[in-house]
């Protein structure tokens, strides 16, 4: 009986996540209060105090790993954000071709979400786009292949998604075999949107902003392609292979 309320419990709490907009309640409010309701409950279903203070121990040490990880994670990358290094990846998508632009765009946010979290990358490279295309349906071109390719790129390293980083943390899996296993999948499930996607844009026109001059920084170009070089470094020596 107090396991059919536990499954009764997640499923309604998981149902108030994906109706989140509608019922206008935070999902990590919702989340916690879900997984306090099903823990309460399997505190009332005969099991030994020792076993279940046990059980919750691994759990919470467990999320505190991800958590700890993340933090580390983001903080590098907001480094990098505040000493203009992604400035430098901007710079590089130079083309008067819609359609070119939208696969250098895709490929850049395929990897560069491998090595940043999905969040992070699709925030970047939005705002990248902002700055270079002033059509709104095509903007919105770029936005749904920037979601996709950071995605995808996330799939198929241990960085790339809270996922991934999950299985990697609890030693399910390794870098290098996920690595191995999922680059394939990953690039085409990027490459068929993205061949779709050049089809829905003209190949030149008014779509395409004129770049307007850098603003004066104190970050010497030095500097940024010091940050990012070493931000990046730091995030790929953390996953063993």
């Amino acid at each position: 009986m107090i396991y059919s309320l536990i499954t009764v419990a997640f499923i309604l709490g998981y149902s108030f996540i994906v109706f989140e907009k509608k019922i206008r309640i935070d999902k990590a409010s919702t989340s916690i209060i879900t997984g306090v309701i099903c823990w309460i409950l399997y505190v009332f279903s005969g099991v030994s105090f020792e076993k279940i203070s046990g059980q919750l121990m691994t759990h919470m040490g467990e999320m505190a790993g991800i958590l700890f990880f993340l933090i580390g994670t983001m903080t590098i990358v907001e480094l990098i954000d505040a000493h203009d290094g992604f400035a430098i990846i901007s710079t590089k998508m130079k083309s008067d071709n819609k359609r070119t632009l939208l696969w250098i765009v895709g490929f850049i946010t395929f990897f560069l979400s491998a090595v940043l979290d999905n969040l992070t990358t699709t925030i970047v490279m939005i705002l990248m786009i902002r700055t270079l295309i002033h059509n709104e349906k095509e903007r919105w071109i770029y936005t749904g292949i920037i979601i996709i390719a950071a995605n995808s790129g996330g799939a198929w390293s241990p960085l790339g998604d809270v996922t991934t980083s999950m299985l990697w943390i609890c030693g399910q899996i390794t870098a290098w075999h996920i690595i191995q296993r999922l680059i394939v999948p990953s690039l085409v499930s990027l490459i068929i949107p993205l061949i779709l996607a050049t089809f829905m844009l003209k190949r030149t026109g008014t779509g395409i902003k004129e770049r307007t001059k850098p603003k004066l920084s104190v970050v010497s170009n030095l500097e940024r392609y010091a940050v990012l070089i070493v931000g990046i470094f730091g995030l790929l020596s953390v996953p063993p292979l």
